[in-house]
């Protein structure tokens, strides 16, 4: 008999428990937000009504003539942590990027690229890297380059303009308009 009354007691107190649960709801009902009010970068928002138009890049090669490699090679450190720019060097985490400038993107042979890198078409020019390193997952969906990009335009125009010396026949500057 003592041990109907202890399962009674649990009983009740679950049934308790859940009518307090479900009249809160009620009574309290949570709005959703239309935006994440922390948003956190690399996670996508859900979509909405309107996809939002991507923003616009700013062309670098207007940058390039007055772009500073020696302060390139300063901000290229954080690169250094995953790419090699050595002639002849070993490839790291990521390829080794000596002559990247004017090869294709899949540069490096007997490298491990992403099946989104190694099918896209064209060539390391000004201004495809400069879209790259602005945000590499916004450029080429797929990719296995995790890194956040580099926003500031005269930033990565001193970063290519590195690139460019990190080469045995660098491409030619693009004539100023």
């Amino acid at each position: 008999m003592e041990a109907n009354k202890f399962y009674a007691a649990i009983l009740l107190a679950g049934i308790l428990a859940m009518i307090s649960i479900i009249g809160s709801g009620m009574l309290v009902a949570p709005a959703e937000l239309e935006k994440r009010a922390y948003p956190i970068e690399g996670v996508n928002e859900a979509p909405t009504t309107t996809a939002p138009k991507p923003a616009e890049i700013e062309p670098v090669s207007p940058l390039l003539a007055k772009a500073d490699p020696d302060h390139g090679s300063v901000i290229a450190k954080q690169c250094q942590a995953c790419h090699n720019f050595a002639k002849g060097g070993p490839d790291m985490v990521g390829p080794n990027l000596y002559g990247v400038l004017g090869g294709p993107h899949a540069h490096k042979q007997g490298y491990a690229y992403s099946e989104a890198m190694e099918k896209f078409p064209g060539t390391w020019d000004y201004e495809s890297v400069n879209k790259f390193i602005t945000k590499p997952s916004a450029y080429l969906a797929g990719t296995k380059m995790g890194f956040a990009g580099l926003k500031k335009p005269q930033d990565r125009a001193d970063v290519i303009a590195w690139l460019r010396q990190q080469s045995d026949s660098p491409l030619p500057l693009p004539e100023a308009k």
